[in-house]
């Protein structure tokens, strides 16, 4: 089982970067792909990228694809997400997840089983 807490949301101006973290407990980090999720109010999670078990692959949605970039450092049990040339549609609560022996490509929220309390970011036009 491994526990997740996200944090570095914020309030940032269009065009404006921020980077988000999420820290996982335990010591099995390294067998869990990774991924960040965010939900608008009123719409759906949706998938915004994902990374593999050693971080060599990683997948993103079209919508953030060349401004987001998704890393992890086994070493701090940590995964990132940067975010640059942020839009106001990017506003959302943002969630990591993991997926136990999984590769980081799962779109769909309902093929995690952990999940972060989610961390606020919002962009102003």
């Amino acid at each position: 089982q491994v526990q997740l807490v996200e944090s570095g949301g914020g309030l940032v101006q269009a065009g404006g970067s921020l980077r988000l973290s999420c820290a996982a407990s335990g010591r099995t980090f390294s067998s869990y792909a990774m991924a960040w999720f965010r939900q608008a109010p009123g719409k759906e999670r949706e998938f915004v990228s994902g990374i593999s078990l050693s971080g060599l692959t990683t997948y993103y949605a079209d919508s953030v694809k060349g401004r987001f970039t998704i890393s992890r450092d086994n070493a701090k049990n940590t995964v990132y997400l940067r975010m640059n040339s942020l839009k106001p549609n990017d506003t959302a609560v943002y969630y990591c997840a993991a997926d136990l022996w999984g590769e980081g490509s799962k779109i769909r929220a309902l093929d995690y089983v952990y999940w972060g309390q989610g961390t606020q970011v919002t962009v102003s036009s």
